[in-house]
């Protein structure tokens, strides 16, 4: 143990003898602390690597205190002399300064020489640097000014050959010559050249006119061969015409022409439509965004509307009587005659040519455009002139439904194109509709509600039809709002269709509230015609908002209302029923239903307690038999049904069968199943629980029960006793033979003891009270219940 005592002591000196030099000379060896972190660290490396964990190397440790103490001395050495002396190193520095001074001096001197000769330099160079300049800008004037020329021989080459083609009948030529003149036009666009390019434009168009007069006048006189415009359903001819080659030739060329001729026939449109556009000084919102700037229409289909749009202003404008507001239908139907009139001859004769001429338009889709920008302008102008008449104003929006409905639907005109529904979506003709909307639903309803048979279903001698027994009255007003949802279905704008759904909701509810009132007045007699028609009013409502909020298009309502935010629809909805209808999990008519389901619930509730209001009566005398006194069973020749029973059982079948004819299916299976219910309270409440029973009246109670009461409700269910558990059980405890009711007595009774006492139930091994009961057919009634009416019986030993 001495030795590694010795061993201990002599590291820890050798520790404090290194460690003083060290830390005395540490401001030295920045690099040293630096990759060692910390002077300890650095001192812990150092012995690690020179004695390491051989404690035999120590032998070593004053040779290495003698190498450290010379480095030391070497650095002093270094660094330290006399005191009257510089240090050698730092004196070499100061020297090594001074000489840099020097150079720097010197080096500014030179800098601020070639300095001031450059500046003269430069000063005697402006003069020839200004003459170059002038130079240069004259060279790139003429430049210019050579290009400009060379352009304006370009424009005039190019009108000379256009010239000299149209001269010759070159059609093709003049053709490729102006499209040169449209392809220069558009690029001297971003050019300030506003001269030459008005020059060119005015050239470009003063030829393209020239040929598309030209062609324009071929054209049609190749159509009026074919006999276009077709006013009437063309005729099939048996024989074709002597020249019916010749003309389908022409025909193709003068097409071709026409679709070649399109490029520059398009920008001329586009720089008219640009130049003539006005942009109004306050633009209303509108809730619908305008429909896409669609490209124009094709140039040959351009020439074959010019016949209907001169018939279509000659009939639909002016003095005509043809143009009357209250006759929208005639120009609208106008335009779909020619639209089918010219259905063939476009897919047969136009449609080919275009196709071998790579054009990707269709004839038919082109052709259907441009009738509709006369009917967009037509209907435009009267819908304006028809907001202060609801009438006209609500024909009017008729009309146009019916024509986009057979547009899209008959010529299957393209969805991603306009029609003329987006005219229907300016604010004010969308508000006014809106108000039209409201204020005929609401007239309908004051006149189906006061009409005779508001309240008879008009299904009512077809039972197989009449499941709901739905009231005219409400089948009437659904049917009114089925038509509305029809009118706005094809809007395309959701949030225009966010409005017309609001719309309706209100009119639900409006619905609602004038029901409510005619139930109050005819709740005194909850068991009428007209309160039953009532009922089946709100439940048949019920169920169609039902089947809506499931709709494929109510549901995309429904993301359209919870991306949109509308206030109007989602309006004091929370973040967790927003979410809901969200994740599709509630419906837009959610709030709705559940009014629907509160008055229906009112009303069933009281329909029941009038009809258990006069079933009670005839139970009172039924409860009040000498039940104690009835001899048994075996003492009877036959069991027959209680005499003070009949007028119960009278009325409850009666009751039930009144029900069944007025209530519709799901409403009478609810109120069957009410008064069974209640039926069974009253019963077990008025006659089980006020009586004793002997054997003879038990069996004459079950009897009445089982082979009378419980068949009443048979026709409905097969198992009607499920719904009278309280007297069913009832009727088998009475019923028990005098050894089973004792051993089920006393059972019962060591049970409540033994819960009484505080104790862990039964012993081990016997049954618990409910399994013995379980076993008897006894599962409603608990236990104390169950000895309460074993205490009723008369025929117990010993009694």
């Amino acid at each position: 143990m001495a030795a590694p005592t010795t061993t201990v002591q002599t590291m820890n000196s050798l520790t404090d003898t290194l460690l003083k030099p060290i830390y005395a000379n540490s401001q030295g060896m920045d690099s040293v602390s630096a990759d060692s972190g910390t002077l300890q660290d650095y001192l812990l490396n150092f012995m690690e690597k020179e004695v390491g964990s051989d404690l035999k190397s120590l032998k070593n440790v004053g040779h290495l205190l003698e190498k450290l103490r010379e480095e030391n001395s070497v650095l002093e050495e270094q660094v330290l002399t006399d005191a009257s002396s510089v240090p050698p190193k730092v004196s070499a520095a100061l020297s090594a300064a001074e000489e840099a001074s020097c150079s720097v001096e010197d080096l500014l001197q030179r800098e601020a020489l070639v300095s001031k000769r450059l500046q003269q330099h430069l000063q005697d160079a402006q003069p020839w640097m200004d003459k170059l300049d002038q130079t240069l800008h004259k060279v790139n004037t003429i430049e210019r000014h050579v290009k400009y020329l060379r352009c304006l021989q370009h424009i005039e080459e190019l009108s000379a050959a256009v010239q000299q083609c149209l001269m010759t009948s070159s059609v093709w030529e003049a053709i490729r010559a102006v499209d040169s003149m449209a392809a220069l036009d558009a690029g001297l666009n971003q050019s300030g050249c506003s001269n030459l390019q008005g020059f060119l434009q005015e050239t470009l168009h003063f030829w393209h006119k020239i040929i598309k007069d030209r062609l324009t006048t071929d054209f049609e006189k190749i159509l009026i061969q074919l006999h276009w415009p077709f006013i009437a359903p063309p005729i099939q001819t048996l024989t074709p015409t002597a020249n019916g080659q010749e003309i389908s030739s022409q025909l193709e060329l003068l097409v071709s022409q026409l679709l070649a001729l399109q490029n520059s026939d398009d920008l001329i449109s586009q720089r008219a439509l640009a130049s003539c556009q006005v942009v109004p000084a306050i633009q209303p919102a509108s809730p619908a965004p305008p429909p896409s700037q669609a490209p124009p229409l094709c140039l040959p289909i351009q020439i074959m509307l010019l016949p209907l749009s001169k018939r279509f202003r000659y009939h639909f404008y002016g003095n005509r009587q043809t143009n009357t507001l209250s006759k929208p239908e005639w120009y609208l139907t106008q335009v779909l005659m020619w639209i089918g009139n010219s259905k063939t001859f476009l897919e047969e004769r136009i449609q080919p040519i275009l196709d071998r001429s790579g054009a990707t338009t269709s004839a038919m889709v082109e052709l259907c455009r441009g009738l509709l920008s006369l009917v967009q302008e037509k209907v435009a102008s009267d819908a304006s002139r028809l907001l202060y008449d609801d009438a006209l104003f609500c024909h009017l929006v008729e009309e146009v439904l019916q024509f986009e409905k057979e547009l899209r639907g008959n010529h299957s005109f393209p969805a991603v194109l306009p029609g003329l529904l987006h005219l229907l979506l300016e604010d004010a003709i969308l508000q006014k509709w809106l108000t039209v909307e409201k204020k005929m639903a609401v007239e309908k309803m004051d006149a189906m509600l006061s009409s005779e048979g508001a309240w008879s279903s008009q299904y009512k001698d077809i039972s197989d039809m009449d499941e709901l027994k739905a009231p005219d009255c409400a089948e009437t007003f659904m049917t009114l709002l089925q038509v509305i949802t029809e009118r706005y279905r094809s809007l395309p704008c959701p949030s225009a269709q966010l409005k017309f759904l609001g719309l309706q909701r209100e009119l639900v509810d409006d619905f609602r509230i004038r029901l409510t009132q005619v139930m109050k007045e005819e709740s005194r007699c909850p068991l009428g015609a007209r309160y039953c028609a009532i009922l089946n009013a709100v439940n048949y409502i019920s169920t169609i908002l039902g089947d809506w909020g499931d709709n494929v298009f109510f549901l995309q309502l429904q993301q359209a209302a919870v991306s949109l935010g509308e206030e109007g629809v989602l309006g004091g909805l929370g973040v967790m029923e927003v979410g809901r209808l969200a994740s599709l999990e509630g419906s837009l008519f959610e709030g709705l239903l559940a009014l629907l389901d509160r008055l229906k619930g009112d009303m069933m509730g009281r329909l029941l307690e009038w009809t258990m209001r006069e079933i009670t009566e005839k139970v009172r005398p039924y409860g009040q038999d000498r039940w104690l006194s009835l001899p048994p069973q075996q003492d009877q020749s036959t069991m027959t049904l209680s005499s003070s029973a009949c007028p119960m059982m009278l009325c409850v079948r009666d009751r039930l069968l009144n029900l069944h004819q007025v209530l519709s299916f799901s409403l009478f299976q609810m109120a069957w199943q009410g008064l069974a219910e209640r039926l069974d309270n009253v019963l077990y409440q008025e006659v089980v629980l006020s009586n004793h029973f002997s054997e003879g009246g038990a069996a004459q109670l079950q009897f009445d029960m089982t082979r009378n009461l419980f068949p009443l409700f048979g026709h409905y269910c097969k198992r009607p006793e499920n719904f009278f558990k309280h007297v069913k059980e009832a009727c088998i405890l009475l019923s028990l033979s005098v050894g089973s009711a004792i051993l089920l007595r006393n059972l019962l009774k060591d049970s409540m003891e033994e819960e009484a006492r505080g104790g862990a139930a039964a012993a081990a091994g016997d049954p618990p009270p409910e399994s013995a009961l379980n076993e008897l057919g006894v599962y409603c009634l608990a236990p104390c219940d169950v000895l309460i009416l074993l205490n009723l019986r008369a025929s117990w030993p010993g009694q």
